[in-house]
């Protein structure tokens, strides 16, 4: 098993059937979920699933599923769009993810049949572990050289 950071192949492809809308007032709901080591996500992947996600080792603090993303209204600059979230953040969380996923739990499913569509994986580099404290997911710059999201 391994998680491999890369943008979903098939969100590529519902980008241009019009399935994912990031705008900050009116865009689609987006969520990140926590994966452990044993997960298998990579730019195949095509939606979120349950298995091999994160579990509390102690507490509540992650539930399945993961938490709502606050999107950073899409800008562009030069020749390349950008979209961008705040951090997400777990507090009082006692768990070890070593990867995340970003999927759309609202697209546009004229186009498209998926349910909660993948949009990025994450890869950590290692398993992260929290006991007792706060867990962050920290977001780059939302930049056209920074942003988790571009498109030159």
């Amino acid at each position: 098993m391994a998680i491999t950071q890369a943008m979903a192949t098939t969100f590529k492809k519902e980008l241009l059937l019009g399935a994912h809308d990031f705008d900050l007032s009116s865009g689609d709901a987006m969520k990140i979920a926590l994966y452990a080591s044993t997960a298998s996500l990579d730019a195949t992947t095509t939606a979120y699933a349950s298995t091999n996600e994160t579990t509390n080792t102690a507490g509540t603090a992650y539930t399945a599923g993961g938490v709502a993303l606050t999107k950073v209204d899409p800008a562009v600059s030069g020749t390349t769009a950008y979209v961008d979230f705040a951090d997400a953040t777990w507090a009082t969380a006692s768990f070890t993810a070593r990867g995340a996923l970003i999927y759309n739990t609202a697209p546009n499913t004229t186009s498209i049949s998926l349910t909660n569509p993948a949009i990025i994986v994450l890869d950590f580099g290692g398993d992260k572990t929290v006991s007792v404290g706060t867990f962050t997911v920290q977001f780059p710059t939302a930049s056209a050289t920074d942003a988790i999201i571009r498109i030159a």
